[in-house]
């Protein structure tokens, strides 16, 4: 086993754990101030856009600012798609990591989320790509890339969810 198999899962395990808990400052933290946050849209039933300033994007930042900017209106209210912010459980599974040239990592991961608010519950899965680099006894995420498989949204979709 890679020797950092158990400390990347750990930290993916953390992360998902901050998100569920809504611990905004502490999730923020896990990300490189230059980290950029990727959700394509698909082009077709098997591909998907893979440049975000060419291609259409159901989420992109190309910095951690587009995740505090997130997390700012969440937090004064200004985000009426997500009052009241719902309840939400990430599961992450099949973690698979590969050292890069520039010294980080790239880990793969599947994912689901079970989210909850209007009295209804529904789930968002696929897969995501983090480039992680060391930070410490921990990471930063560098990059997070994430497909979105059911690409039929029926609710709100924003990084909570994913």
């Amino acid at each position: 086993m890679n020797p950092n198999q158990q400390s990347v899962e750990q930290f993916l395990y953390r992360m998902a754990e901050l998100c569920d808990s809504q611990a905004w400052d502490e999730y923020l933290a896990l990300f490189d101030e230059h980290s950029e946050f990727h959700v394509p849209q698909w082009e077709s039933e098997h591909c998907y856009t893979t440049d975000p300033k060419r291609g259409m994007s159901l989420i992109y930042y190309a910095n951690r600012s587009g995740l505090e900017d997130r997390v700012f209106r969440l937090r004064t209210g200004r985000s009426a798609a997500s009052t009241p912010m719902p309840r939400t459980l990430h599961q992450i599974t099949n973690v698979r990591l590969a050292e890069r040239d520039d010294g980080q990592l790239e880990v793969k991961a599947n994912w689901a989320t079970f989210h909850y608010r209007f009295g209804a519950s529904d789930h968002f899965y696929g897969h995501a790509t983090y480039r992680l680099r060391a930070a410490g006894d921990s990471w930063k995420i560098t990059r997070k890339h994430v497909v979105l498989l059911n690409d039929t949204i029926n609710s709100v979709l924003d990084f909570y969810h994913l």
